[in-house]
């Protein structure tokens, strides 16, 4: 493939957008991990042309005719073909081809338009293109990824639809659609009788009205089941609305609040793209990673986005309990989760604050909350950071944690706010043993992490008694390097030290005496021990080190 050719969309990714009810796999004999360029229409009574990995769209053609010309396509180049399949003779024949061809097989529903298929094929190969030019990795894909964290929060199943009641964005679902969702999602449209109920029980009424969430109630007899929606709004208009319908279990208890923070995200999105600068969708986050590096200074970054430097702001910073990639095969997974997690900060944030912003910085996930009221310190912000990393095990199953900085009195001094977010998760992500937390919760471990910092950037203060216990203990193995450090711990207690280490008694007394003689140090002096205990934490990693 040509390095300089546009990217294209993996198969993957075209499943979920697209999905069910429109697309379905017949066979793949090779998984979906392969990309398509592009989409080319090949009619019932066409010769194939030669195609470079694109998807084929077979129209008019039906049961042997339909066959043949996708082998023949196949063998042109296609990477995938997509035919309607209404017998089970010729999806059995599709799957034969596919494994002699080593090409993919859609099968489209038969009541699918072929032109409404081509519109969102390209739809989603330029939404792809796009994803490769972002600034930020890991951001809010489009209205099709907000869709999918919505459904996770929510518990349901759902719609993003523009002003004119087109489906723009829908999340994948194996829970029972109602009809009105189906025929909605199958046109791309809500069905115009579904539509003039909708509006004869005041639905879209009220969604003009304001930042409300509307709920619509189950109507059995005309095959609409209970959903909550919302307008997407800027100032007084209406851009479009959010719909999640119920399924199989009752909606979560905090949608409402998940529909608030979506319809905001979903406003920004919206707008962005009608300016016709699909680049910069993500912008201001992109603005806030470049901050939070220290690559523009606060001041140009309020000017930009239009925020007051001198309100109330502080940073929330996440990060995943497994952080590690994993390795080149690990990456994929790891950018999924992080992705995942990004969008569920997004949503709740701004819930909570409308000018929040969110942004990936290598491992981390950030939320600044600029503008803060002066009765919304650091309790506030916890709380939200406490149910998001609730939501995120719960329904995304994300082992996350979270640390909040302090609310600082502007944005001036926002540095001082992450910082202090970025050295409370060294912590927590070290331990383990919580999953939030401010610097209050975590002080004393944060001072001596700063402490060792300091000691490592001054070689000179180095006892070197320690280093010749050090060097001892690594050539010998003799475990009195960790005797001597749970002996600190317990606070010079031999009982609760020797519980630590699992040993006797008598076997740790033993150890710190030869400890003592091979150093030379005297861990009867609370001035040497101090010393010594800071110098092993160091030299052994004990305590995790400062975030860069």
């Amino acid at each position: 493939m040509d390095e300089t050719a546009p990217a294209g969309a993996g198969m993957r990714q075209l499943l979920l957008a697209l999905g069910e009810p429109v697309i379905d796999v017949v066979a793949a004999p090779a998984g979906l991990d392969a990309e398509i360029n592009d989409v080319a229409i090949l009619d019932a009574d066409e010769e194939p042309d030669a195609y470079h990995d694109d998807l084929v769209l077979l129209i008019g053609a039906r049961g042997r005719r339909a066959v043949k010309l996708a082998r023949a396509a196949a063998r042109r180049g296609a990477a995938a073909v997509a035919v309607k399949v209404e017998a089970e003779d010729d999806r059995q024949a599709l799957k034969d081809l596919a494994e002699d061809t080593g090409t993919v097989v859609f099968g489209i529903r038969p009541e699918v338009r072929w032109a409404r298929l081509d519109a969102q094929v390209r739809e989603v190969l330029a939404d792809a293109r796009w994803a490769g030019e972002r600034p930020v990795a890991g951001q809010p894909a489009d209205l099709f990824s907000l869709a999918e964290t919505v459904a996770a929060l929510t518990g349901g199943i759902v719609s993003i639809e523009d002003s004119a009641n087109h489906v723009l964005a829908y999340s994948r679902s194996d829970d029972d659609v109602d009809e009105l969702r189906r025929r909605s999602i199958l046109g791309r449209e809500g069905p115009a009788h579904f539509l003039a109920l909708l509006r004869q029980w005041g639905v879209y009424e009220r969604l003009r009205a304001g930042e409300e969430v509307v709920h619509v109630e189950e109507r059995p007899e005309r095959g609409i089941r209970r959903r909550l929606a919302i307008g997407i709004r800027v100032d007084e208009q209406t851009l479009g609305a959010i719909w999640v319908q119920e399924g199989r279990e009752k909606l979560s208890d905090n949608a409402e609040s998940a529909l608030i923070g979506a319809a905001r995200t979903a406003a920004l999105l919206l707008v962005r793209h009608r300016a016709g600068a699909p680049s910069d969708l993500r912008l201001e986050d992109a603005l806030l990673s470049r901050m939070l590096e220290g690559h523009i200074d606060p001041r140009t970054f309020a000017a930009r986005i239009g925020a007051d430097l001198t309100k109330r702001a502080a940073v929330v910073a996440f990060a995943l309990r497994d952080s590690t990639t994993g390795g080149e095969a690990g990456r994929p997974a790891f950018e999924l989760r992080r992705a995942e997690l990004t969008n569920l900060v997004s949503v709740h944030a701004a819930a909570f604050r409308r000018r929040s912003l969110v942004a990936g910085a290598g491992t981390r996930v950030y939320m600044l909350l600029p503008g803060l009221p002066e009765r919304s310190g650091e309790g506030a912000v916890g709380s939200l950071a406490q149910e998001i990393v609730r939501t995120a095990g719960q329904r995304l199953q994300l082992q996350v944690c979270a640390a909040v900085g302090s609310v600082v009195k502007g944005l001036d001094a926002i540095a001082e706010s992450k910082a202090e977010a970025d050295r409370v998760l060294d912590i927590i992500a070290a331990r383990g043993e919580r999953r939030v937390a401010t610097i209050d919760d975590v002080r004393s471990e944060v001072l001596v992490g700063d402490t060792l910092a300091l000691l490592e950037r001054h070689p000179r203060l180095r006892d070197p008694r320690i280093t010749t216990l050090l060097a001892y203990d690594q050539e010998h193995d003799t475990g009195l390097v960790p005797s001597v450090l749970a002996y600190f711990a317990a606070q010079s207690n031999m009982r609760a030290a020797a519980r630590l280490l699992h040993v006797h008694t008598n076997t740790l007394r033993y150890r710190l005496k030869r400890a003592e003689t091979i150093s030379g140090i005297d861990l009867a002096d609370p001035n040497q021990c101090l010393f010594s205990h800071l110098q092993l934490l160091l030299e052994t990693g004990a305590m995790p080190a400062p975030h860069p």
